[in-house]
């Protein structure tokens, strides 16, 4: 019996001691929240995915001009949407350097051991300003977007970017 006692608890003790934690690793990150290429796409102005509920319901974003000749854009069109995207742009990237320097704050708080209940509420809500604020810039320029391209133009990108042809449309409004 004791036998048996000792290989349970052994059994135990090595699955214990090999039970890896998913974030081993993450600690030598330069902001412990952040991924090296979330970091290169908030330095970049990139959407990380903010805008998916607008880009996988039909809404097409301004970064992907480049699809304008296959979208048969017009002159305007590739103008206005051009604007659109240097416009995104010029608000992403403040925004973005704002998050990463919020982050890299909260993160040298717990390093330092300076954090207390009261800097983490408050780093914290900073944060999700500040990231609500992101969220906000890139989809409001799907939005717009939306609204300078034809239905035909839009069924297109959805089948261009693979998400098939049965894209809800029902919420056209174009200023062509």
């Amino acid at each position: 019996m004791k036998s048996l006692l000792a290989a349970v608890c052994f059994c135990f003790t090595a699955q214990v001691g090999f039970a890896q934690s998913p974030y081993a690793g993450m600690q030598a990150r330069s902001i412990n929240a952040l991924s090296e290429q979330q970091i290169a796409d908030l330095k970049a102005g990139r959407g990380m995915g903010l805008a998916l509920p607008a880009e996988l319901n039909g809404y097409p974003g301004p970064a992907h001009v480049e699809l304008a000749d296959q979208l048969g854009l017009s002159t305007d069109q590739k103008a206005r949407i051009q604007s659109l995207f240097d416009s995104m742009k010029a608000e992403a990237l403040p925004l973005g350097a704002k998050l990463l320097s919020e982050e890299a704050a909260l993160d040298q708080q717990f390093a330092s051991h300076s954090v207390t209940t009261e800097t983490l509420k408050d780093a914290t809500a900073r944060i999700g300003v500040t990231q609500a604020e992101l969220r906000n810039t890139h989809l409001k320029y799907h939005l717009q977007t939306a609204q300078i391209l034809t239905a035909d133009q839009m069924q297109h990108y959805a089948m261009l970017r693979g998400y098939g042809a049965d894209m809800p449309m029902q919420h056209q409004h174009h200023k062509q």
